[in-house]
């Protein structure tokens, strides 16, 4: 018999429109995740003798960063950028950049080429135009998107009640990125936007733990992506996405 929580991931996978892959342990996920990604850079360096590789931030993506850093890659041809930044100096404990040149720049990928999304404008409505002109210098669609999730269902910098949502998962809108003002977190964010992350030849979301599977369940519920903005992904058929879940 199930357990309630196997119940619950059973429903999810029902549910979702997309594969989702769980493991006993992150151990176990990050090992498969690695693959995955390394697979799909490979690909693209062997076609274009390129690969763009987009992340997130937060705790979750640090051990998977680790692992990566000592792949075997050509990793002087591959550029990696981020998802969504805070718009703090790259040295404050806050900053998304700071994170990956810290843990994932390192061995064999600190060969990598990073594209940061801070600008030294004062603010992000002001340093829009030089993150969109670099972004634009990236080859696209970018090969591989990875995700994160919070418990308000968003993800980048798409938080639900900001201004600019609508327009960030606009399918249509042709920005790259745009600014965002969470109402529930510190520091003015800039974003990529739903159709520049969406269009990636592989978009990962990358979870651990059970409140997060939780949130899961809820986001494929409701009916407005701007009340949980992850649920633009979950109910797209169109992309290449997929879920990596462990407890």
């Amino acid at each position: 018999m199930k357990t309630p929580f196997e119940q619950v991931l059973t429903e999810v996978t029902a549910k979702l429109q997309h594969p989702l892959f769980s493991f006993k342990n992150s151990e176990k996920l990050v090992a498969a995740l690695t693959d995955n990604i390394k697979e799909t850079l490979q690909v693209g360096l062997n076609t274009h003798n390129q690969a763009t590789l987009v992340v997130s931030g937060g705790s979750t993506p640090i051990p998977l960063f680790n692992v990566l850093a000592g792949c075997n890659l050509n990793w002087a041809n591959v550029n990696i950028t981020l998802a969504d930044e805070r718009w703090v100096d790259e040295n404050h404990a806050d900053s998304n950049a700071q994170l990956v040149k810290t843990q994932l720049l390192q061995k064999k990928a600190s060969a990598a080429r990073f594209i940061g999304l801070k600008t030294p404008a004062v603010d992000v409505d002001s340093g829009l135009n030089a993150c969109s002109s670099a972004l634009k210098k990236l080859p696209q669609p970018f090969d591989v998107v990875i995700l994160g999730m919070g418990n308000d269902g968003h993800t980048a910098s798409l938080f639900p009640n900001t201004a600019t949502l609508k327009e960030g998962l606009n399918p249509t809108t042709h920005k790259l990125c745009l600014s965002c003002q969470p109402t529930t977190a510190r520091h003015q964010r800039i974003t990529l936007t739903y159709p520049l992350l969406s269009s990636a030849k592989q978009v990962i979301l990358h979870i651990v733990g059970e409140d997060k599977l939780l949130t899961l369940q809820k986001a494929l519920a409701a009916e407005d992506p701007t009340d949980m903005p992850i649920r633009a992904f979950l109910k797209d058929p169109s992309i290449n996405f997929v879920v990596y879940w462990s407890p």
